[in-house]
């Protein structure tokens, strides 16, 4: 069973900024089980899951957790436990400012860096070895205040470029349960959505 975490900050108030990347991307990933299965929600503790989704032929839970971006570790510690999920069973997607607006990045384990949502979830899981899929949301600006760009809905110069990563995200997660790691980060870490040729 695979445990799909998109990352973001609950309430609609956050729903078209930087940070509710993974949230957006869940709901993308979502909206293509549609035809196969009726995708419900239900709580587990401080997080919401959706019914099984077969993606390639394997089994898959949808999570949201609950709780904002720097406690999403408590909200996926009782997910963790009903599920039995060991590491290298979830994929967790989230926006990453260490990356520029139109790339993403898929890793097998790693830090943090720096990302609240992340810290929180190793803490909670006791390792950093699950797979990430990273989307790049740093644009190509001066940024006064990170968290504040963090917080902010996203630019109407940006919108284009992000959805369009957030899509490539959606395929990566596609890739990485069908046809493994290796072949998901050969295939996704170059891409560059600022170049026209991609």
């Amino acid at each position: 069973m695979w445990l799909i975490v998109g990352l973001g900050n609950p309430g609609e108030e956050y729903a078209s900024t930087y940070h509710n990347v993974g949230f957006r991307v869940l709901d993308r990933l979502a909206a293509r089980q549609t035809a196969r299965v009726n995708v419900h929600k239900e709580r587990c503790g401080a997080a919401v899951i959706s019914d099984e989704v077969q993606i390639r032929g394997q089994a898959a839970i949808l999570v949201r957790p609950q709780t904002y971006m720097n406690r999403s570790g408590t909200a996926m510690s009782p997910v963790f436990d009903r599920f039995g999920a060991a590491a290298q069973d979830v994929i967790v997607i989230y926006d990453d400012v260490a990356l520029p607006l139109g790339k993403i990045r898929v890793r097998q384990r790693g830090s943090a860096g720096g990302h609240n949502g992340i810290k929180s979830l190793i803490s909670t899981f006791g390792s950093d070895e699950f797979l990430r899929v990273r989307v790049g949301i740093l644009p190509e600006r001066e940024i006064d205040d990170l968290r504040e760009f963090v917080l902010s809905q996203v630019a109407r110069d940006d919108r284009e470029l992000l959805d369009q990563a957030e899509e490539v995200a959606v395929n990566a997660v596609d890739t990485l349960i069908g046809e493994g790691i290796d072949r998901a980060m050969a295939q996704y870490n170059g891409i560059d959505l600022r170049k026209k040729e991609n």
